[in-house]
């Protein structure tokens, strides 16, 4: 079965919105697609505020520093190995 053309957009958020209301097996044959690995990307990421209890935080500046880790990259450590746990 053809294909159909994929439209050219003028903005990213334009084809984002595309995306989200049109299903990609029309436009692409995905048996065809080989898959790749990109060693330079880099996540996107998002800053937040978050309110701790001080003594949370200051416990969290001990293991970072125990570890010598900054205490954010440490957050993120932890963060990302219960959110792994929790999913399996």
């Amino acid at each position: 079965m053809p294909k159909k053309n994929i439209p050219i957009f003028a903005t990213e958020a334009e084809e984002h919105a595309f995306w989200q209301t049109h299903d990609s097996t029309e436009y692409v044959d995905w048996g065809n697609a080989r898959r790749c690995i990109l060693p330079n990307l880099k996540p996107s990421t998002q800053t937040i505020s978050l309110r701790l209890p001080e003594s949370l935080l200051n416990n969290i500046r001990v293991m970072a520093n125990k570890r010598d880790v900054p205490y954010q990259s440490l957050m993120k450590i932890l963060l990302e190995e219960k959110v792994r746990e929790e999913r399996s």
